[in-house]
């Protein structure tokens, strides 16, 4: 269990402590929501988690066969909609890893990113598309 405590700080900015580190990030309300676009908004840091989140599941499959990805590199575009109600409508992502497209373990960190806990928690109405790039 992690505890994340958070307090609202007012003019829609808050700001949350990791229990375990005792590190601290400031949230933001976006501009098209009545906020100042000052720091990361709480749906930013859902797109953030989920490149990260990636990123780490490969890592951690790729040191269990002595692979470096080094450099690896993730890319969200997160879309918001307004309609029934303002949410999170779409997570696309592009990682762009250092490894040859041809590579033998290709399909199994392809798949280990399919596997991250933020990917499988998202609502099914999320277009949460992965592209892959092989770059080295």
């Amino acid at each position: 269990m992690v505890k994340v405590s958070s307090i609202y700080e007012g003019g829609l900015r808050c700001r949350a402590t990791h229990g375990p580190s005792d590190t601290t990030i400031v949230t933001d309300a976006p501009v098209d929501n009545h906020g100042k676009g000052e720091s990361f908004s709480p749906t930013d840091l859902v797109a953030t988690a989920l490149g990260a989140c990636m990123m780490t599941i490969m890592g951690i499959v790729a040191e269990r066969h002595g692979l470096d990805l080094t450099g690896m590199t993730a890319e969200t575009e997160k879309v918001m909609t307004a309609q029934p109600l303002r949410r999170v409508a779409s997570l696309k992502t592009r990682l762009t890893i250092p490894l040859p497209a041809d590579h033998p373990q290709r399909q199994l960190l392809e798949q280990a990113a399919h596997t991250c806990p933020v990917h499988k928690s998202l609502h099914p109405d999320i277009d949460a598309a992965i592209e892959f790039r092989w770059s080295g």
